[in-house]
């Protein structure tokens, strides 16, 4: 049973035929085909991708906490590291073409993330860790991952026929939030139990440790897809210069400005709300994992309606319904500290952002030639990084600067929201249908795969 596909990956009348060898089949035909293993193996990716993502990299800015290196750098742990990952994944076009193949460079960087969280686990273990290697580390890890996404979605694209792709994503990515739920859910009450008893850093290594045996199944899972075109036909690397004049172009330039304001404008309160609860709000590892899975769950249950709303409206209209709603979501923090008002918070966020990100991805795939995917998702990572750097080292700088009480957080909120309502003024200006060579999707943990998850 594949609970993933939104219908037969052959037409029925093909389907039936007897299982005699037959002459090869027109290529628009064998464009259409798909294998179920890879579906599933997809599938099986995503998930153990996602269970990585919720009991190990969800928990960074509270290991940071734990370890004592303060309440700045916990917030800058997930957005400084990005950049420099961003850095390290520039050499991804390159690489491919030495590789000769995309899963080839897939595997070695989902086998490079996965043993990135092992000195982690033993610095949990001891107690001990530079504050310069936490960040060098958490550097790997990103650069790691965003190699993985660059080269991934050229891959995928070759596997999953047009037809089948928005169901197909948004019911995988509906999946994969519920395994991250389940994985953040599990380490947060893991944490919880361990901090009562005063070994709270022993469950981070065994959260670490459980984060790299999952990220090693999911890579697994990557090596046992198939890959039809190693290097797609007229595949070339996109120069930063080439991606810059799609950047100052029209109605392209247009989009990319707005998708990246809306990611500095979201980082400039997201990276700091792991701190503002744990150590402002004073809640325990329980209450934080309930308002966090509370936008989880929100995700993964409007997916469906959020990918049906895609299939009939389109793309854009979805990115709109997005962008506007996730305007209030982090201004909203200022109305109540009630918890049960922040539920109601984090409901309208796990929906919001969860359009916004499908949006995004669908335009991937929308936007972006096959031959051309790699370099420019190469690209826009990198612009991506430096928005999301640029958005938390404000927010950083005025919480060092202001000082860490409750006010200069709700600040930030603040600012976040209004941020993301100047954005609009951009996609305003977006044509109705952009002729867009850009990549609009950093999202799975980064992503062309799910980005980190904002609380607002």
């Amino acid at each position: 049973m594949n609970p993933v596909v939104e219908e037969p990956c052959l037409p029925a009348q093909e389907a039936q035929q007897p299982s005699w060898p037959r002459l090869a089949q027109p290529p628009e035909t064998r464009r259409e085909r798909c294998d179920r293993s890879d579906l599933r193996m997809i599938v099986g990716d995503g998930c153990a991708h996602s269970i990585m993502v919720g009991v190990g990299e969800s928990y960074l800015p509270a290991f940071v906490l734990a370890m004592g290196m303060g309440q700045v750098a916990a917030g800058l742990i997930t957005t400084l590291p990005l950049l420099a990952g961003a850095v390290l994944q520039l050499i991804s076009p390159a690489a491919v073409h030495y590789f000769a193949s995309h899963r080839r460079w897939v595997v070695t960087c989902a086998a490079v993330q996965a043993v990135s969280f092992v000195p982690l686990a033993a610095a949990a273990w001891y107690g001990s860790l530079p504050t310069w290697a936490m960040f060098a580390l958490a550097a790997i890890y990103w650069g790691s991952g965003l190699g993985t996404s660059t080269s991934w979605s050229t891959w995928v694209g070759s596997l999953i026929p047009a037809r089948l792709r928005t169901g197909f994503f948004s019911r995988r990515t509906r999946i994969n939030q519920i395994a991250t739920l389940l994985g953040f859910l599990l380490g947060g009450f893991s944490l919880q139990w361990g901090a009562t008893r005063g070994f709270a850093l022993d469950v981070f290594a065994v959260l670490f440790a459980l984060a790299a045996i999952s990220r090693t199944v999911s890579t697994i899972c990557l090596a046992r897809q198939r890959e039809p075109e190693p290097i797609p036909n007229g595949h070339r690397s996109v120069s930063m210069l080439e991606f810059i004049r799609n950047f100052r172009s029209g109605g392209d330039g247009r989009l990319l400005v707005y998708l990246l304001s809306v990611q500095a404008a979201a980082q400039i309160a997201g990276p700091f709300f792991a701190p503002f609860m744990l150590r402002s709000l004073g809640m325990s590892y329980v209450d934080y994992v309930t308002l966090i899975a509370i936008s989880f769950g929100a995700k993964a249950l409007s997916l469906p309606a959020i990918g049906a709303l895609a299939r009939r409206y389109g793309t854009r209209k979805l990115l709109w319904i997005g962008g506007v709603g996730i305007v209030p979501i982090s201004g909203l923090w200022l109305v109540s500290n009630s918890f049960a008002f922040l539920c109601v918070v984090q409901v309208m966020a796990g929906v919001t952002w969860a359009a916004y990100e499908l949006a995004m991805f669908l335009l991937f795939f929308e936007a972006i030639k096959p031959e051309k995917r790699t370099g420019m998702l190469t690209n826009f990572n990198f612009a991506h990084s430096f928005a999301t750097a640029a958005g938390s080292l404000l927010g950083g700088g005025l919480l060092w600067g202001l000082g860490k009480q409750a006010e200069t957080y709700l600040l930030l909120f603040a600012l976040s929201s209004l941020a993301r309502a100047l954005s609009l003024i951009v996609l305003w200006r977006v044509p109705a249908a952009p002729s867009v060579e850009l990549l609009p999707a950093a999202t799975e943990s980064v992503p062309v795969r799910p980005i980190p998850s904002r609380a607002a």
